[in-house]
């Protein structure tokens, strides 16, 4: 009989049986197990595997069969045979087809604590949640867990976990668990402060003799409290007369944040696109592009007169609502859903940017900033975004080895 010409449906009045085995791990265990089913006629509704140091927890939901006794003697001799307790537990139906809202829930922690868990599931299952699979993505550099729950709208769930994260010392992000979720994605990074370690800008106004008149211009701008075009055009001012050549020296001496290299790394490997939109300078984003295969970029020019800054900005600014409108046509330029793009900033002029995106993630931003955004991130490694998307460290690894056989290994910082 062909696959097309019966398709089981397990109502919620139906019986179903859930067999459950525990105990030590061993080789060969579902094998046996599913062929002593085999010669019951039950079809299988579902399945969940899982070990842990070791030890094996396997449970299968199945249609009951006609010779029930026959049945549970035959599943408790292979749990006699490899040592193995075994449950049988009769009920109705599949359970989960009556949760409606899925979504994907990952929480990070330098380190996690139960209490900030229990805290966490609490908020989940006050919500109306249901966990109904809880999975470890990594455990350095940092513990990331990731949990599927049903049963709670995820607009619901960011809200509730994001407040208790922020009093649990812990970071969250919630994504709708859907079809979506496997599609290519777009990740739309700022760069000062954030892809790299301090502010373009104070570093040419360092060689201006302005650093600390341009630095607490940068820091008010950065929270929300000057309006960024307007700011940046009198720092800019200040930095009037410095050789173009400066901006070499600067971009040999930029420094990554920890995770960044190996972040972008692991996501292309993966599929993903990378856009850099900044308020700083295509002097200097370009360059990074360049090093990083970035597939595109959008960032103020300074202008350059006989080898010299002029004090002035080539062209429109690109500030607070620039950014997001970068992200919008470099999503239609590769033809991803603005619902798959993921930005990640740490400043008020990228709030419009981490709004439109469908993961807004605020990575080591100003209060005001974390406050806004969809998610933050609070630990300094910036390749644990890859783990509020979902993807473990087994695969980042996989990732480098693969990169080092290739011979195209890289620095992870």
């Amino acid at each position: 009989m062909s696959m097309t010409e019966h398709v089981p449906t397990v109502h919620l009045t139906d019986p179903t049986v859930l067999v459950t085995l525990t105990g030590p791990d061993q080789s060969g265990v579902s094998t046996r197990l599913f062929s002593e089913m085999a010669a019951f006629g039950v079809e299988i509704i579902d399945i969940e595997q899982l070990v842990l140091r070791g030890r094996l927890v396997l449970g299968v939901l199945l249609t009951v069969a006609d010779e029930r006794d026959a049945f549970e003697r035959s599943v408790r001799n292979v749990g006699e045979k490899f040592g193995l307790d075994v449950a049988v537990e009769y009920g109705t139906g599949d359970n989960r087809a009556r949760r409606v809202g899925r979504s994907q829930v990952t929480i990070l922690g330098a380190p996690l604590y139960p209490g900030a868990l229990a805290a966490m599931t609490a908020r989940i299952k006050g919500a109306g949640g249901n966990i109904d699979r809880i999975l470890r993505l990594a455990r350095y550099p940092v513990t990331a867990i990731k949990m599927e729950v049903s049963g709670a709208e995820p607009e619901v769930l960011q809200v509730e976990l994001a407040a208790e994260a922020a009093a649990q010392g812990v970071d969250v992000a919630v994504q709708e668990h859907g079809i979506l979720r496997h599609a290519q994605r777009l990740i739309v990074m700022d760069v000062d402060s954030t892809l790299i370690q301090g502010e373009v800008i104070e570093m040419i106004a360092a060689r201006a003799g302005f650093a600390e008149e341009v630095a607490a211009v940068t820091s008010a701008a950065m929270k929300g409290e000057l309006d960024f075009g307007a700011s940046l055009e009198s720092r800019v001012a200040l930095l009037a007369g410095v050789d173009s050549a400066a901006l070499d020296e600067i971009y040999e001496s930029l420094v990554y944040a920890p995770g960044a290299r190996t972040m972008i790394r692991t996501l292309k490997r993966l599929g993903y696109k990378f856009a850099l939109v900044s308020g700083g300078f295509t002097q200097i984003i370009e360059r990074i592009a360049e090093a990083l295969e970035i597939d595109y970029f959008a960032a103020n020019e300074l202008e350059v007169i006989d080898g010299l800054l002029t004090g002035k900005i080539v062209g429109p600014i690109v500030d607070r609502a620039g950014k997001a409108d970068a992200l919008r046509r470099f999503a239609a330029l590769a033809n991803i859903s603005v619902k798959n793009t993921v930005a990640i900033g740490d400043g008020a002029n990228d709030l419009d940017m981490l709004a439109a995106a469908g993961l807004g993630i605020a990575f080591n931003a100003k209060p005001q900033v974390r406050d806004k955004a969809h998610t933050s991130l609070n630990v300094p490694y910036l390749d644990a975004i890859i783990y509020l998307l979902g993807i473990t460290r087994e695969e980042v690894e996989a990732a480098d080895e693969a990169d080092d056989e290739a011979g195209r290994g890289a620095p992870s910082g």
